[in-house]
């Protein structure tokens, strides 16, 4: 095949037509998009000047390479080919239409990684080629001028991120109204998990995703069963998770992982990049969803089950077809339903999507729609704890349910989103995308508050029916150009989005008593109190915001030095309403925020940058709660700007990543005391480092670590009452452990496992409640194997695997309890 290849090169391409084109003799600029599409495109051509003879020397040495015994199943030939070129540091690229259909059989025997290629591509029409920046590329010899030059600005944009070994990871993601980049061209910490890792973990959950990250903490929202996280010490309601980029698209509380294809996270402020959030949180950082594509015909069943009971079944479809494959489908349905590993409590979920993609050499558009239903009965709730007492009060056991049985909330969630992209020429791209929302949520809820050491605790019945609209758009010119020397990447942003809600409640008094150690199951209570209407609730707030951004990245030195600098214009409008749907109050407000960053590479695989970023962000809504009875509640506060500094270096090279990030985060603090005003009093400064070291530093050992240690100080509080104290709910550190390990005596077999270490944190703002450090252990599972000629996996999941009882977060200023021990086992199989 070696001989085969160098003959192709010789015969085809020295003799090109192509090579005499003036296409050869426009200047590329530097950017990725460009060394992607030259690496595709013109690479092979390019080295023939230098003669096919190098290349033949430098085959000849990876060919020489120590032999090992290998064994390959059959499967599908391009999902082959990326695992092998992963595992063994193959920089291979190419159009994934090239292998569409194509299976290869089973492969065992010693082989060099470049002899296993060779015999994989025996019997097809396809030849790998190598390229003068050491890559390699995939063609097709009966068509020499090769199906990759119609690749789309989606694939190439796919293509810039780093997966690491395993696919659990890869190296970057979206980054706002810059598009998909790799972490080490960007001033920022960006991260991305994989569809693989939320498998491989049997991950169902965007909280449990992240835990695999030491910046993010996880806790559930107020007085309901949402997600709340805490990147860098700041909260991100789960209503403020973008999909493909656009915020308020997704479920408002809780997010099905099934069709997700990554889970991407963005540490640091993001407003600038991502325009303002839903409901004004994420300060400290963003996460963003991509749906999954139909990149390789795929058919795939998944079983699961838990030791509780509760039973799933999902679908995962994908198909190409059209006479350049240019028309895609991916559909996804999941149901599951039956206990979960807190006592009484069960949880029912049903969630389809399809996505439909359209790709051409100059305009590429998607659409995903997606419905998802979840149901939950007798779930847990938060605990608050009342001001009088000393202590924390102790946990109690992990499984402990202190929710009565009416306690209820059902979610429903139908949304959609188009996006396109169109390449006005060969450095300018138009991107555009459209989405809409509709939310409709009914929940009994009812969360204890103790107000004594031993247990005793009091709670109240709220019903509330909630309903909420979202219509999110944007729109940006990508442009790349050279002045002299200097590279530019231009980009000009619009984005925005228009959310309406609506609500009404009711609620019992007086209070009921219980006790969160041995909880009381009572009636459901009368309600004495109520406001709006039940059946068809009034609007109760209206959030406009629009955003316009201007970048250019200038590049020095062949890009060796990229320094971004931008502004960003903010408008928010805000109306909120009564009950019965009179006007309340209102505010417009408008900002303009810079923002400056850098990046150095002094080598191919070490990044040094720095950032500051300015934002504004909407104000928060001042809780209704009976508890807190501030004077001002239901009221939204006004917009306020935070401010970001920070310093990194990153180490790339595709086989491990690391990196490290000290940072300064300060934001306008609110609180309140019951009974007064809650509002702006004093400011959050935080202060920080994080670690982090991912890939496979020895062969099948996989390894994914970090640690974050924050220093989250409040100042010029009201009446300077809490100055120096450390802020509400933030930990102290949080440490991440995990990693796999491939087992050699048995192939197939992976073992795995995680260990979270979370530092204190304090309860109130005056830090006379302190919730202490706690550790969980988890384990994990895999085996690859063959039943009468089909692939199964098999995987095994235990978290928390000690069953310890503990409090997780005090975000928010109430305490969230982390789930006990879960057994889980799947099987999946792909036809």
């Amino acid at each position: 095949m070696a001989a085969q290849r160098e003959h192709f090169l010789k015969t085809h391409f020295l003799k090109s037509p192509f090579l005499k084109t003036p296409f050869l003799k426009t200047p590329f600029l530097k950017t990725k998009l460009h060394s992607a599409i030259s690496a595709a495109i013109i690479g092979t051509s390019l080295i023939m000047s230098a003669g096919v003879s190098s290349f033949t020397m430098a085959e000849n040495a990876l060919q020489e390479e120590t032999r090992q015994q290998i064994m390959i199943p059959a499967g599908e030939l391009g999902k082959t080919l990326t695992d092998i070129a992963v595992r063994h540091h193959i920089a291979l690229s190419f159009d994934p239409a090239l292998t569409q259909g194509l299976k290869n059989e089973a492969v065992s025997g010693n082989f060099s990684p470049l002899e296993l290629i060779d015999v994989l591509l025996q019997n097809t029409n396809l030849i790998m080629t190598p390229n003068q920046d050491g890559t390699y590329s995939l063609m097709d010899q009966s068509d020499y001028t090769m199906s990759g030059l119609a690749v789309s600005a989606s694939q190439i944009n796919d293509s810039i991120l780093s997966e690491y070994k395993g696919g659990q990871i890869e190296s970057g993601g979206r980054l706002g109204v810059f598009g998909e980049q790799d972490s080490s061209n960007v001033p920022f910490s960006l991260v991305s998990y994989t569809n693989k890792a939320i498998e491989d973990q049997q991950l169902e959950s965007i909280a449990e995703v992240l835990d695999n990250d030491a910046s993010v903490q996880s806790g559930h929202g107020y007085g309901n069963y949402s997600e709340k996280f805490m990147i860098r010490g700041f909260e991100l309601d789960s209503d403020a998770i973008s999909y493909g980029g656009l915020y308020g698209i997704l479920p408002r509380q809780v997010v099905s992982t099934n069709a997700v294809e990554s889970v991407q996270l963005l540490k640091g402020s993001s407003a600038f990049l991502n325009g303002v959030t839903p409901g004004g949180s994420g300060i400290g950082g963003a996460i963003n969803l991509e749906p999954k594509r139909a990149d390789d015909d795929l058919t795939a069943l998944t079983l699961d089950t838990t030791a509780e009971g509760q039973f799933g079944i999902s679908t995962d479809v994908a198909r190409r077809f059209g006479s350049n494959n240019q028309w895609g489908v991916r559909v996804n349905a999941l149901h599951r339903d039956g206990d979960s590993a807190i006592d009484n409590e069960t949880r029912e979920e049903t969630s389809i999507s399809v996505g439909v993609d359209y790709q051409s050499k100059k305009l590429n558009v998607s659409t995903d729609v997606g419905y998802q239903k979840q149901t939950i009965d007798s779930g847990r709730s938060i605990v608050h704890v009342n001001s009088s007492l000393t202590e924390v009060p102790t946990v109690p056991d992990a499984e402990t349910n202190y929710a009565p049985s009416w306690a209820n909330s059902e979610l429903e969630t139908l949304y959609g989103m188009v996006s396109a992209n169109y390449k006005l020429n060969q450095d300018w791209t138009l991107n555009g995308a459209i989405g809409a929302n509709k939310n409709k949520e009914y929940g009994d809820y009812s969360s204890p508050t103790v107000n004594s050491l031993n247990g005793d605790a009091t709670g109240r019945r709220l019903s509330v029916p909630y309903e909420s609209n979202t219509f999110s758009s944007s729109v940006s010119l990508l442009g790349d150009l050279t002045t002299g020397r200097v590279t530019h990447q231009l980009n000009l942003a619009y984005s925005g989005f228009v959310n309406k809600t609506y609500t009404a409640y009711t609620m019992s008094n007086p209070t009921y008593d219980t006790n969160i150690y041995n909880p009381v199951d009572i009636a459901y209570p009368d309600t004495v109190f109520a406001d709006g209407n039940m059946g068809n609730p009034n609007i109760r707030s209206k959030t406009d915001t629009k955003g316009l951004s201007f970048a250019d990245t200038l590049g020095f030195m062949d890009d060796r030095i990229l320094l971004t600098a931008g502004v960003r214009y903010q408008e928010i409008n805000v109306n909120n309403y009564n009950y019965d749907g009179s006007v309340d109050t209102t505010y417009d407000d408008s900002a303009t925020s810079p923002i400056y960053g850098i990046v150095y590479k002094p080598t191919d695989t070490v990044s040094l940058y720095a950032n500051h970023i300015e934002a504004l962000q909407k104000g928060e809504n001042v809780s209704t709660s009976s508890s807190n009875n501030y004077s001002n509640a239901g009221a939204s506060l006004k917009p306020y700007t935070s401010e970001q500094n920070e310093v990194g270096i990153k180490f790339e090279d595709g086989t491990l990543g690391a990196g490290a990030a000290l940072f300064e985060i300060t934001k306008p603090e609110a609180y309140g005391e019951a009974g007064k005003a809650y509002g702006y009093y004093g400011e959050q400064r935080n202060r920080g480092l994080e670690l982090s070291l991912y890939g496979e530093p020895l062969t099948g050992l996989r390894i994914n670590t970090s640690a974050t240690w924050l220093d989250p100080k409040l100042k010029d509080t009201q009446s300077g009452t809490n100055d120096g104290n450390d802020a509400v709910g933030v930990a102290k550190y949080r440490i991440v452990l995990g990693g796999e390990y491939d087992i050699r005596s048995l192939q197939g077999l992976t073992l795995g496992g995680k260990v979270i270490r979370s530092g204190p944190q304090y309860l109130n703002a005056s830090n006379t409640l302190e919730l202490d450090p706690w550790t969980r252990f988890d384990v994990n599972a895999r085996y690859v194997s063959k039943i009468a000629q089909q692939d199964i996996t098999w995987r095994l999941n235990i978290t928390n695997l000690m069953n310890e009882g503990y409090w997780a977060s005090a975000a928010g200023g109430y305490l969230t309890q982390g789930n006990p021990r879960e057994i889980k086992l799947s099987v999946s199989t792909e036809f």
